[in-house]
């Protein structure tokens, strides 16, 4: 139960609270993330979050994503239910080597796989998020039938319950679901994704090392993660895409593959933002029905 007192506090008190050290500074405004220095010089993040599980779902998913010692991610410096503490990430500029690097490191992390599909990171809960919308970490075992029923088709009902999608308009979305064995490509085992990979979750340290932030981590197809960071541009991406087919080759025609894979991200956004989404994700569907 989140105490009262906490539930009203400021990052700043929030970022004493949780790391044992006082706070020294503070960008103005009280918005969330905020940037914090603590005594000694050192800046942090402090992210809050409302929904419950949120933060214990973000935390639990840099931790899995850590454990894989693969991509970097910011260490998390102390948390609660509601607060989460992270050193922050000088960032620099995106760079050929940087992205190679990246794209090595992400199929390396790709490949520590997960349970099974579905899987949320240990400690994290089933009822988790995508941004600000919820996701659902249901085990499932075949790919096609699992992203169909916990990766499409929830966020196809969140529209139209939304009015971003009219009910006449699902009709592709459960065409492209029903065809999807086919569509698929070959079989492949569980991967450890990030789950929310857009450019802006990207973090490209001055150090030239990229860090990830802002998991929605569990277990799925790593084509997914792939398709999500075409989807909203990525700098020197052709750089990513080389670094990781060197390291684990993707499967045949998974070119192919990206529009049917950017529909969960394409369906997600279109519940929180709105009816331009929708449209996108109707181009994304038909063109998957059409390959």
């Amino acid at each position: 139960m989140v105490n009262r007192d906490e539930a009203y506090e400021d990052p700043g008190r929030a970022a004493s609270r949780l790391t044992g050290r006082p706070v020294t500074g503070a960008r103005a405004g009280s918005g969330s993330p905020a940037e914090v220095t603590l005594d000694g010089g050192a800046q942090v993040m402090v992210k809050r979050g409302d929904a419950p599980g949120a933060v214990r779902a973000e935390v639990a998913g840099l931790r899995w994503l850590a454990a894989a010692d693969a991509v970097r991610v910011p260490a998390v410096l102390g948390h609660d239910e509601r607060w989460m503490v992270t050193e922050r990430v000088p960032t620099g500029r995106p760079d050929p080597a940087a992205a190679l690097r990246f794209g090595r490191s992400l199929a390396i992390l790709h490949a520590a796989g997960a349970p099974h599909l579905g899987a949320a990171p240990p400690d994290g809960p089933v009822d988790a998020f995508i941004g600000l919308a919820p996701m659902r970490n249901t085990p499932g075992t075949d790919w096609p039938r699992w992203y169909a029923e916990h990766r499409v088709l929830p966020y196809v009902r969140g529209a139209v319950d939304r009015g971003t999608l009219r009910p006449d308009e699902t009709a592709v979305f459960e065409q492209v679901c029903a065809r999807l064995p086919e569509l698929a490509g070959p079989a492949e085992p569980p991967a450890r994704l990030h789950g929310d990979l857009w450019n802006g979750n990207v973090l490209w340290g001055a150090d030239g090392e990229v860090r990830l932030i802002d998991p929605a981590a569990h277990g799925g197809h790593r084509e997914t993660d792939l398709a999500m960071l075409q989807l909203f541009g990525c700098p020197h991406l052709d750089r990513v895409l080389a670094g990781y087919e060197e390291t684990a080759p993707l499967a045949p025609g998974w070119q192919g593959r990206v529009g049917m894979h950017q529909l969960f991200p394409l369906l997600v956004h279109a519940v929180l933002f709105g009816r331009g989404y929708a449209e996108q994700a109707l181009t994304a569907a038909r063109g998957a029905l059409a390959a």
